[in-house]
């Protein structure tokens, strides 16, 4: 009976947990920004605060490396680190690493039908390690969180067997070049744990034109800080964009202000070259990951010819996506926006679709 007890204790903490995590990404909320702000806010009101960190994965593993799970004294979380699958002996492994202070290094891998303790369902493994937030490592977020705000990216390198101090870095530190992606890296006879942190995504619209509304709700759930410029004051309306920025001036004037860095898409909506054009001539030339036109390939040929004879260079007009989107045969508002938001996560995680991983093989 006692065992029993246990079990359906463990799995109404499960459901919670899922409950929890599910609303959280339905919301479009918890971003990594957010949920290491959170355990800054915590951690100044006095509180213990534990930060759960995925820092390596084998196989289909839910979550990448990077993923943080932060946890206070009081049991309250934010963030995941499996999806909900192993989340409850992560916390409670968090609550004990706030009461002693030692880090602790978690592994969990599939799930064995007869075991009791939980495990991952997709089939792969992860790796995590578990700190109390004190001390170098809150000032390494405090700095860290700060250059996030102010979209600067770098990385945040961590001792795995604890004989140096967290360091921040640039990411043209030979260290945190030592990986394009957050892992475990082996560097002067020590393993390291290379955070690699950007600002969050987002998506500058230019144009407030019919197609942007849904685009602008899609890109907000999807984790997306939206702006929409147009200087149209009648289009770029709150009734029409609630919960986006708006910026009423011309994209020449908007554009160098808002800053287009490498975690910066561009869909450029309006059909009018007055608009398009200066948006597309400061884009093309700027770091952003993703830039894209609506508008026929017979437009888009025009719309070359004219950016050209402004002087564009020919190795920045390839940047260009024209026509904008995935060819997903989009007809209404809605299913342009899903073909546009689509292309901008593809080229965001650069990742090559499965039909031409085939054909690469072949």
């Amino acid at each position: 009976m006692e065992l029993r007890a246990v079990a359906e204790k463990l799995r109404a903490m499960l459901e919670e947990i899922d409950r929890h995590i599910s609303g959280a990404e339905r919301s479009g909320a918890s971003s990594d920004f957010d949920i290491l702000r959170q355990a800054e806010r915590w951690r100044r009101s006095g509180l213990g605060v534990a930060i759960a960190t995925v820092i390596e994965t084998f196989g289909s593993a839910p979550r990448p490396a990077g993923s943080h799970l932060v946890v206070d004294a009081e049991g309250r979380f934010i963030g995941s680190i499996s999806a909900g699958c192993v989340e409850g002996d992560v916390i409670a492994a968090a609550l004990d690493t706030i009461f002693d202070a030692k880090p602790r290094r978690l592994e969990f891998g599939v799930a064995e039908e007869t075991a009791w303790r939980p495990g991952l369902t997709c089939g792969g493994r992860i790796v995590a390690r578990v700190e109390k937030l004190d001390g170098v490592r809150f000032d390494l977020l405090v700095e860290s969180n700060r250059l996030i705000a102010a979209r600067r990216a770098h990385a945040i390198a961590t001792p795995l067997d604890e004989a140096a101090a967290p360091r921040l870095l640039q990411l043209d530190d030979p260290l945190a070049e030592k990986t394009r992606a957050s892992g475990v890296v082996d560097w002067r006879e020590g393993r390291w744990f290379v955070e690699r942190r950007f600002p969050g995504p987002r998506l500058v619209l230019i144009g407030a034109v019919h197609v942007a509304q849904p685009l602008a709700s899609m890109a907000r759930v999807a984790g997306f800080d939206v702006v929409v410029v147009d200087p149209r004051t009648a289009y770029a309306t709150f009734e029409r964009f609630p919960d986006v920025r708006l910026d009423p001036r011309w994209p020449q004037d908007a554009l160098p202000e808002i800053g287009l860095d490498e975690s910066t898409a561009v869909a450029v909506l309006t059909h009018d070259p007055k608009i398009d054009d200066p948006a597309l001539l400061f884009a093309l030339r700027s770091q952003c990951f993703y830039i894209g036109a609506l508008g026929s390939k017979a437009t888009h040929a025009k719309r070359c010819a004219r950016l050209m004879a402004k002087g564009l260079e020919a190795q920045n007009l390839e940047r260009l996506r024209a026509p904008i989107g995935l060819d997903i045969g989009a007809l209404s508002p809605a299913d342009i926006a899903v073909s546009v938001l689509g292309e901008i996560i593809l080229a965001r995680r650069r990742k090559p679709l499965r039909h031409e991983r085939r054909e690469h093989a072949a």
